[in-house]
Order: C-alpha cells, then structure tokens, then sequence
C-alpha cells in the first residue's frame, strides 16, 4: 500500500472508530474477569491504546483522570527500560511521580510487538483501582496521610509477567513487605490477572488489524487521529477567551490559574503560577493528573466526537511550578490529590474560561473496611449550570465516571445496611439556570469497622458564574447507634460500631446567570 501524507475522510472515521472498539473491548475483558466489587461492579478502571512512542492515540471513555495520565506512565516505562522489552512481558506501576496518579490505580502495560519487529510497534494499557493497597487505614485511601509510604505499596515498572510467565512470588513479595502491607493479596493478584487478559485482548486486536491493513496504515493512521484531534481542539480554542480565577479548597490551599489565549496560532497557554505550595497533606496532584485535567476541560469543548488523545494537548501550553501542590516530589502524599484537587482544577479552568458553574466539586470519597472486608465508593452530587443548559441532580462529575455499587450487591457482599439513598433537593444553586441537586445516602454498619471519608466543598461552597448562586456546602455526620451525632470535617476517619450509621449529604452544583 502507498505511503500516504494525507487521510482519507472515511478510512480517517473507520480508524478512529476501531481502535477505540479495540479499548473498548479491553474493558469488557476486564469487567468480565476482575475479582474485586471496586473494578467489577463500580467499573473504575480504563483502558487504551498507544503508539510507538508512548502517546495515546485512543481510549474506551472510562475515567477521565486515569485516561488523561496513563501515556506519562507508558513513557516512564519506555524511558525506564525501553532497550529491555520484550514480547511477553508486562509490567506494573502506580508511581504518582511517574505518570501515576495515586497508589490504589495500577496500571498494567504491555508492549505489542509484531512478528518482524524487534522493537514494540505500540503499547496497550489498563489501569485499575485496587480495593486495599496496603497503607495505614484499609482500603488505601487513608484521609490524614503525610507521606507517600503510608498510602499503600508503590510498584514503579515492575516486572509483572516475564516471557509469559505471571510472576506470582514476586508480586506476592512486593505486596507482603512492606510496612503497610496489602489486606487482601488473593484478590489483587486476581484483579492484576483480569488486567492482563485485558491488555492481552488488546494486542491480539491490534496484531489482528496490522495483518488487514499493513503495519504502515496502523501506524500512519494512528498518527492522522492525533493530528485530528489537534484540530479540533485548535477549533475550540479560537472562540475562547483569556481569563483567571483563584479557588480556595477547605483547607485553605488555593489554586490559581491563567488562562492566556494565542487567536494566531489558535493555541492557549493555562499557568498556575500563584498556587499553593506542596502541602504537608495529602491534597497534592501529581503533575500527571494535573494535566489529565486540563485535557478533559479542553476535550469536553469540542462538539466533535473525537478520541480523548495526545493530540489534545498539543495546543496546550501547561506551566506548573516545581513544588507547587499540583506538581509535588517525592515524598508527598497524593492520594486525595487524585480524587478531590482533580475536581478543583477543572471547575477553576471552567471558571477561567467562563464556560460553566462548579460541580460539587469532590468525589466524596468512602473507604471502610477491617481485616476481611474493604470497600471503596465515590458518590454521586449536582453539576454546575452554564450559559444554556441546567445542572444535573446525582451524577458523577468531571474526573471521575465509575458507578455506584447496586445495594444488593453491596449488602450482599459487606455487613451494611443501605438505610437510604435519595435526592438532596433545594443543594443545587439557582440562577437563570440552576445547579444540580446533591444526594443523601445513609449506611449502617453491622459490624465494626473503620471507616474514612476523603472529601471538598464541606466549608467552600461550589461557586456560581454570572451572578448565579453558590451550590449547598456537603455534610458529613456520623449517628451513633444510642442516637448521638457526631458532625465530620472534609478528611475523618471515624471507627463504627454495629448500628452506627454513616450519613452523607453530598453539594449541589453553582447556577449560572441571574434569577429573572
């Protein structure tokens, strides 16, 4: 087939559609055959494919915050040990520092390689959120971490399967020794199979698309669906304007961005000089997730409907000083830097660029758990209103995208009690367009348990645009089994005997516009 410099329309569609089917199908192989509720049931994991040199060229649309950083991960591992790979093998990582965005999100790679070459011709990637990986509260999500170690267990281009070979004693190892070990192996080692399979669905596809097409179509078409991505997103620039907007989260850290706005070349720059520093917390971001932010804010601006890739960022000028909270070192703490400074960045560029009211602005974050159970959720809350369109009541909002457990099967599966899961109306902040309303949801506990509670917008209220009105602060509050209430910050870890119940008043979203 001739070389060719320029797409052809429909092959450019057919392409774009198949290697995000090939993604796509990756998730499926996952959901299908992973152990844990967190990965099966809830679907936080994503998958996509990647060229020769690490970047991404398509994704299935799981997470946005894993999808946006999972290409720094795939390049750390080429930079790392690009002259060692082979086919066969796959490996392991979850460095914050190293494209990953906290340790319970581990990412499976696997380099693909075609019959003649000896280098790999792409990558295919899934990460997965692990139920418990070690640290000091289960779960792994602990709410009052200071450094990196008490998070959990850091794999950092772990060789995971060599020549084909699961290398179990040493996975086993790596989990086991460890200051904070991991609570339940058996079912990591079983999430970490169910990611290889995936991954291993993923090359037999593309190996399968290379014999149709020719290596050199794959290759070069790959390339075209980054080029017109770029576009797209150089399209939506040009109708943008410059801005700023500082956001305080609860504890006081702020983050500032600028937004500056280049109508020539139909690029931005967004800076965050200004924000606060790295913090003694665990609210920093890994500069992997900050950019996986930007990304998502810039792909969501774009009417068509492209593949979230590499070529997105291409437009994208992004400056984050060194030790700043979005881009921390070693060893900071991060793992609510994934979950909640996420959120705040995206509401923030959106505020800059005047587009949409704040979200709830969180995940609400809900870990609890002992020696035989651990569990994680995110809940759901209101999305902010923008210049022609309402906020959404109980969604999940921007960086995150799982679902929540059924009620069956979370009672089936933990000693809980779902007491009530319902709209919280009148959280949503009015305006010419109203925000979203935020959700109650009441657990009891049947047996003691610690539980803890990751979460923002408990003290800030998420904003509104255009003199639309603020979204209603959440509330999180523990009734004891004897009828006393105990209020709880944005951060608590809170022990729960039988008959306590753990209540959840999630924000709603900001209004846009004034009230006629």
């Amino acid at each position: 087939m001739h070389k060719t410099n320029k797409p052809d329309p429909v092959r450019l569609e057919i392409f774009k559609n198949l290697y995000q089917f090939i993604a796509e199908q990756m998730g499926i192989v996952l959901q299908n055959t992973a152990a844990s509720v967190n990965i099966k049931e809830r679907l936080d994991f994503s998958c996509a494919i990647f060229d020769n040199s690490g970047l991404l060229v398509a994704n299935a649309p799981h997470i946005p915050v894993h999808l946006g950083s999972m290409s720094e991960s795939v390049r750390s591992l080429i930079n790392d040990k690009g002259n060692t790979l082979k086919p066969g093998n796959v490996y392991l990582s979850n460095n914050p520092y190293n494209g990953g965005t906290h340790l319970p999100d581990v990412t499976a790679i696997t380099p693909v390689f075609s019959t003649s070459s000896t280098n790999p011709i792409f990558y295919v990637a899934s990460r997965g959120h692990q139920a418990d990986i070690g640290g000091i509260t289960p779960g792994s999500m602990p709410p009052h971490s200071k450094t990196i170690e008490e998070e959990g267990i850091l794999f950092d281009n772990f060789l995971l399967v060599e020549a084909g070979k699961f290398r179990e004693a040493a996975v086993r190892e790596n989990l086991t020794n460890h200051a904070y070990p991991a609570r339940n192996i058996n079912q990591n080692i079983a999430d970490f199979k169910a990611q290889i399979a995936a991954n291993n669905r993923g090359v037999q596809e593309l190996l399968k698309m290379v014999e149709q097409y020719q290596l050199e179509t794959v290759q070069d078409y790959m390339k075209f669906v980054q080029d017109n991505a770029e576009e797209a997103v150089r399209k939506a620039i040009n109708v943008l304007k410059d801005g700023s907007f500082t956001y305080s989260m609860d504890s006081g850290a702020k983050i500032q961005i600028k937004v500056t706005i280049n109508k020539e070349n139909r690029s931005a720059i967004i800076d965050f000089t200004g924000t606060s520093k790295q913090l003694n917390s665990n609210f920093n971001a890994p500069k992997a997730v900050t950019q996986a932010a930007v990304l998502y804010v810039f792909r969501t601006l774009v009417n068509d409907n492209i593949p979230l890739n590499a070529g997105c960022l291409k437009p994208l000028e992004i400056i984050i000083p060194q030790s700043c909270m979005l881009n921390p070192t070693y060893p900071a703490a991060v793992v609510a830097g994934n979950v909640e400074t996420s959120q705040t960045i995206v509401d923030a560029l959106y505020g800059a660029l005047g587009v949409m009211a704040a979200s709830q602005g969180t995940m609400n974050n809900f870990t609890f758990g002992n020696e035989n159970y651990q569990y994680y959720e995110t809940i759901c809350g209101g999305s902010g209103a923008g210049v022609d369109f309402e906020g959404t009541d109980a969604v999940q909002t921007h960086m995150t995208n799982s679902r929540l457990t059924d009620p069956e099967v979370l009672e089936s599966r933990y000693p809980v009690l779902l007491e009530n899961f319902s709209l919280r109306l009148g959280s949503g902040g009015k305006g010419k367009h109203s925000g979203g309303n935020g959700v109650i949801r009441r657990i009891q506990f049947l047996e003691t348990m610690t539980a803890n509670f990751l979460c923002s917008h408990r003290l800030v209220a998420p904003f509104g645009l255009n003199n639309g009105e603020a979204g209603v602060v959440g509330r999180n509050l523990v009734i004891r089994k004897d009828g006393n209430e105990e209020e709880l910050s944005s951060t608590a870890t809170v022990e729960m005997k039988p008959g306590d119940v753990f209540v959840i008043e999630t924000p709603g979203g900001g209004g846009f516009g004034l009230l006629e």
